[in-house]
């Protein structure tokens, strides 16, 4: 077992500006929040003012209010109606990005969880990512809706910046050495121990699979397993950290290569909600593994038609080589099995067929478990971070079974692609109800009210919301 990697002088989470509600005793300019007529406040020449500049209270549309001396006295934000508002959500960001600088406050009736999804889409629009460029700070700031908690919502928005400047850096400077060095930061934050196992040292301690995706690459594989908390439940973390994917001798064609710096999305989407778990400190055992490997093209490659034999035992037979995420999740799976916590999360950026079946707004899960189905899609609905559970259907199973190995990585076929991989997945866990599997995109395409077009956590949210009711905490 190796001593880690140094933490890098400057961890993103560390460096990144902290994206905070406004403080102070000041109670900020007013921002009415308007859904049909006018609020009261508003004086007859504020009204005639705003009916001249066109405000209809439409989704999204913002109307300046000025003052007696021609000062910003305030400003309307359209609500909509119920039917526009269902067709997305953070509406209220696009109040962070085009009111002017000041402090603001709202002024009207919003439910607590609206106020709570208001909240947090204003701090999330605040995120940039600037390592490379510098990008203009958002100049309004919200105060704190009362009935808010904003130290929670400020480690929550901290954890998903994490995660989108991990998915964000370039594979240049994100390789496997440098996702360890954030993970050692990150464990250096919240005093959590953390060990590396690397090279040729996955041989040597069973991690055959793990070893041999990244074995064509310069840049070592290796498995980080991060430890925190020293009472109740023990929930452990499992994220797929490919931080670039050719596809290896199955190579991808250039335009699905173009993304694969988000490869890692599964860990850096466990990595931010790790520093959420921590900073939040929740009464749990945390543990966060992570198989980190570049799945590159060269003589050492793996290739199609070989044969391993994994940490579970179970031999495997390559039909792909791009289909390399489960085959690191399956030896770090195992490994998380053999402690038999009493939930295990795994998170990857795994398959297209789930996009194609849902989107890449609306990630799937699966389960075994009806009960943390239920908790799970009921906190993504809270937290406003959709879910959709997928059936782990035995019938399929026989499209894993090549015949002349226990499984086959790639089924051919081309059908039930999301369903196929999670059921892969499912042969290395033992307590298959302990067990809930995430298949993300990590990205967003376009840019959406609070998610800048970019990398982008998926889950995370709705698992913390989740633990809660899950781990009995």
């Amino acid at each position: 077992m190796t001593a880690p990697s140094p933490s890098p002088s400057v961890s993103l989470l560390s460096a990144r500006p902290a994206m905070t509600f406004a403080g102070g005793d000041a109670p900020g300019l007013p921002l009415y929040l308007c859904e049909d007529g006018f609020p009261e406040g508003i004086s007859a020449a504020q009204q005639a003012f705003t009916k001249a500049q066109g405000f209809t209270g439409a989704l999204g549309q913002i109307c300046v209010l000025p003052g007696d001396g021609g000062e910003i006295a305030g400003a309307l934000f359209g609500l909509g109606s119920d039917r526009a508002r269902q067709r997305g959500r953070f509406h209220f960001a696009l109040a962070a990005a085009g009111l002017p600088a000041g402090d603001w406050h709202l002024v009207g009736f919003l439910s607590a969880q609206e106020q709570h999804e208001a909240a947090l889409g204003w701090l999330l629009a605040g995120y940039r990512f600037n390592r490379y460029a510098s990008a203009p700070p958002p100049v309004a700031r919200l105060i704190c809706p009362e009935g808010c908690d904003a130290q929670q919502l400020e480690i929550i928005v901290a954890g998903e910046a994490l995660t989108r400047d991990l998915i964000n850096t370039p594979a240049n400077d994100m390789g496997p050495a440098e996702l360890e060095a954030e993970a050692c930061s990150l464990a250096d934050m919240h005093g959590a121990k953390i060990e590396v196992i690397t090279g040729e040292d996955l041989l040597q301690k069973g991690f055959p699979l793990i070893h041999t995706v990244g074995q064509a690459s310069p840049r070592a594989p290796r498995l980080i397993d991060m430890r925190w908390g020293g009472a109740g439940p023990e929930l452990t973390l499992v994220g797929k950290g490919v931080c670039f994917d050719t596809g290896g001798l199955n190579l991808k064609p250039g335009a699905s290569m173009g993304l694969m710096k988000k490869d890692m999305g599964g860990a850096a989407t466990v990595l931010g909600l790790a520093h959420m778990i921590m900073a939040l400190d929740l009464p749990v055992q945390l543990r966060v593994l992570i198989p980190a490997v570049e799945n590159a093209v060269g003589g050492a490659a793996f290739r199609p038609q070989d044969i391993y034999t994994s940490r579970k035992g179970l031999t495997v037979e390559i039909n792909n080589t791009d289909a390399e995420g489960r085959l690191v999740l399956a030896d770090a799976l195992a490994y998380a099995d053999e402690e038999n916590p009493d939930l295990i999360i795994c998170m990857a950026t795994l398959t297209g067929a789930a996009r194609a079946a849902l989107g890449g707004d609306l990630p799937p899960f699966y389960t075994d478990d009806d009960d943390l189905a239920e908790a799970l899609f009921s906190a993504g609905r809270e937290a406003a971070d959709p879910l959709w559970r997928m059936p782990f259907w035995t019938p399929y199973e026989s499209m894993i079974e090549p015949g002349i190995a226990d499984l086959d990585n790639a089924p051919a076929g081309g059908m039930a692609g999301s369903i196929t991989a999670a059921l892969f997945l499912r042969r290395f866990v033992t307590q298959t109800e302990n067990f809930a599997h995430f298949d993300i995109y990590g990205w967003q395409r376009s840019a959406a009210p609070a998610r800048p077009k970019g990398g982008v956590g998926q889950g995370a949210r709705a698992i913390l919301a989740a633990l809660p009711k899950v781990l009995s905490l």
